[in-house]
């Protein structure tokens, strides 16, 4: 289907989004970050517990746009690690991260920049803190995948160039009450952070490592 409706959380009602503003440390860089996820779009916008905000709804033709899509099963979850650490601040304060980042970006990089549009994971605190705990080799590729799936993130679109800006139309915008979509906010962190925790503190050891992955390809090219 060529039209989306997407959302947007924000505590401002947002009726033309401007093309080049926004924060270019965000997961895929400068760009318009949406959902298709009515519900979850309140709960981005009500990161306050002392203020409400919107849900702002648009629908989008994605006719004659070119989508990344890094959750099809053209490309893994390295490519969407490659993309997250060329663009969100890590503090990368050991060897194997240093060398991790290097090797994500050389090997499994894609450029964002050349696409209308993004479709991926969202790593907001708690997915943030599983891709780094990858980085720093202290959990396996499979668990990783496996965290991604935890707390019902789901997806997010994000619109990087003005051509996908301007297939945006506006709808309109709904309230995200505080009182009700920010506890939902916490409460969808806490599990995932709970369920993060069980799967790392399971016994099982199989799976690669990034030092492991690094190491084998290494190989491979020799």
């Amino acid at each position: 289907m060529a039209k989306k409706t997407i959302y947007h959380g924000s505590v401002s009602i947002i009726e033309k989004p401007v093309f080049g503003m926004g924060n270019p440390y965000n997961d895929y860089g400068l760009g318009f970050y949406c959902t298709e996820n009515l519900e979850l779009a309140k709960e981005w916008a009500s990161s306050d517990s002392e203020k409400s905000g919107f849900a702002n709804i648009y629908e989008i033709d994605l006719s004659g746009l070119k989508v990344l899509d890094l959750t099809d099963k053209e490309y893994s979850i390295l490519n969407w690690m490659a993309v997250l650490v060329n663009h969100r601040t890590f503090n990368l304060n050991s060897d194997i991260s240093i060398k991790a980042k290097e090797f994500l970006t050389k090997r499994y990089f894609v450029d964002v920049s050349q696409y209308d549009v993004v479709i991926g994971y969202r790593a907001d605190d708690s997915y943030f803190r599983f891709a780094r705990d990858f980085l720093n080799n202290t959990i396996s590729v499979e668990k990783l995948s496996r965290a991604m799936e935890l707390g019902e993130l789901g997806k997010q679109i994000v619109l990087i160039s003005k051509k996908a800006f301007d297939a945006l139309r506006y709808i309109e915008s709904v309230p995200a009450e505080k009182q009700i979509y920010y506890v939902k906010r916490v409460e969808r962190d806490r599990q995932a952070r709970a369920a993060y925790n069980t799967v790392t503190r399971a016994s099982s050891v199989d799976g690669e490592y990034i030092n492991d992955i690094m190491r084998r390809e290494e190989k491979d090219a020799n």
